[in-house]
């Protein structure tokens, strides 16, 4: 059983799966402000970000792009570290938990740890990639 559940667990389409599933978010928010800029710079406007748009194309461009290495495996460490400091800081920007009106307040600190938990895995990722477990 252990044997069985290992080499499904370590077939090649796993990992490429499981990292296309890390950076769902991430395209499908790209796609979306693509396609919809109007509405990717009133989101900008909506946190408080100026110079919106330029910060709305960037956001694009990060998105979409650091996904695209984490997937593709082409600098795939530096894309899951661009990731999860972008996660982190959108954290910050979007679910400010303590400062939420208390009918708020957790769900939006659930929102914010699970943004962490993202970045932990974009971390666990590059690390791997950077040969971590070689050394653990």
């Amino acid at each position: 059983m252990a044997e069985t559940l290992h080499s499904a667990a370590t077939a090649p389409w796993v990992q490429s799966l499981a990292l296309l599933c890390l950076c769902a978010a991430y395209l499908q928010g790209g796609i979306t402000k693509a396609r919809d800029f109007g509405g990717a710079v009133a989101e900008m406007r909506h946190f408080g970000l100026a110079p919106a748009a330029p910060i709305a194309l960037a956001t694009i461009a990060l998105q979409l792009g650091a996904s695209a290495l984490v997937v593709s495996g082409w600098y795939r460490w530096l894309g899951a570290l661009a990731l999860a400091g972008f996660t982190v800081l959108a954290a910050f920007v979007a679910d400010r938990f303590w400062q939420a009106a208390p009918a708020e307040r957790r769900a939006t600190a659930n929102a914010f740890f699970e943004h962490w938990g993202l970045a932990g895995g974009f971390v666990l990722v590059a690390w791997h990639d950077l040969g971590g477990l070689h050394g653990a």
